[in-house]
């Protein structure tokens, strides 16, 4: 493969969820072609890519004919099986890279790897077994949360430990799966940087957006955020230098902590992030166009925000309050072509407009 990529090629995405719809729509506007690859049948991304292999992840032949049919693939989510992009890195390039991908699949790995870097993170200790937790909760202290190493997200596989005697419980909650125990972080407000890093090499980052979550989701990400100009910067350079760590291309999340010592990393994302989201209305080049553009080996585009925004992730029954806020003409709607709503479900966003950039 040859880069840049031109206009018609055929970009390969690993899952077929709203992530990929968003990253579909910004490769149509640039000229480009997908192919989904989604084991589930009906996938969101389904409904505005070219084509849709629906297969599982250890259908070899299916992975065969859908790395023979794209230029480039990229994907949505981490928790793919090994086995799958093993088969696939053999026959065309994944961006990001592997080594993205297996830092952030694994809770430990990922903390071990920003604090090799020199950047801060809560305490952690890995969990095997009730010796492990035991010890870690000695060296910890409580409360504390223990979570799964791998597979969790909108705060599945997880458990808090307010005190030594829910640790039994909260070891069952994992139902034998290797966990890590991290202490809890005094923390003021949660932010995020979006952040590219282009196949030459090139860094761009948008402003940190300020998270607020409920029940362990997203609810709103609000730009600006409420820190101080020397933050900003701080929180921008930082995921710079994870970004070029990991010799990156693509968009990365990076969750920190604003914290009375300064900045935590909570995790990082080697995808587009729903914290993102608001780049839609406050930028001329959002996260997915952005992503796309590191993939295919084009410049990436101006991530510099025109305007103030909160974004609304619109969760299960949120859905029936389309119509009202359809008659809001400063609010841009983001549905994802769901069929059913369900408690906990992300069914779609708003980007609201709240100003011109303050």
């Amino acid at each position: 493969m040859t880069l840049p990529l031109t206009p018609g090629a055929t970009i390969g995405i690993l899952g077929g969820g709203q992530l990929g719809r968003m990253l579909s729509v910004a490769a149509a506007r640039l000229g480009f072609l997908t192919h989904i690859y989604e084991p589930g049948a009906e996938p969101p991304a389904g409904h505005v890519a070219h084509r849709v292999t629906t297969a599982s992840y250890d259908d070899e032949a299916a992975l065969n004919a859908f790395a023979a049919s794209v230029d480039v693939i990229t994907y949505e989510f981490e928790n793919i099986p090994t086995a799958a992009l093993d088969l696939l890195e053999s026959l065309k390039p994944i961006h990001p890279g592997r080594q993205a991908l297996a830092t952030s699949q694994d809770r430990l790995t990922e903390k071990t790897f920003l604090q090799d870097l020199g950047l801060g993170t809560a305490p952690f200790a890995a969990v095997d077994s009730a010796e492990d937790l035991a010890k870690a909760i000695d060296e910890i202290g409580t409360p504390a949360i223990l979570k799964t190493r791998r597979f969790g997200y909108d705060g599945k596989g997880q458990a808090r430990v307010r005190s030594p005697d829910d640790a039994e419980a909260a070891l069952a909650d994992m139902n034998g799966a290797p966990a890590i125990l991290e202490g809890f972080v005094d923390f003021s407000i949660e932010i995020s940087v979006i952040a590219a890093r282009g196949a030459n090499g090139e860094v761009a980052a948008f402003d940190p957006g300020e998270n607020v979550h409920k029940d362990g989701i997203l609810d709103t990400t609000t730009v600006p955020a409420r820190i101080p100009a020397a933050l900003k910067t701080d929180a921008i350079l930082l995921a710079g230098r994870i970004l070029n760590a990991l010799d990156y291309v693509g968009v990365l999340g990076v969750e920190l902590f604003v914290t009375p010592q300064g900045l935590l990393v909570n995790e990082i994302a080697p995808r587009v992030h729903n914290s993102g989201h608001w780049t839609q209305t406050g930028c001329v080049s959002d996260q997915f166009e952005q992503h796309i553009r590191a993939v295919a080996g084009w410049p990436l585009g101006d991530g510099g925000r025109h305007s103030d925004v909160v974004m609304e992730n619109l969760i299960g029954d949120d859905i029936l309050r389309v119509p009202e806020l359809a008659r809001d003409a400063a609010t841009a709607i983001h549905l994802y072509g769901k069929a059913e709503a369900r408690p906990g479900r992300k069914m779609g966003h708003v980007n609201r407009i709240t100003g011109p950039k303050s």
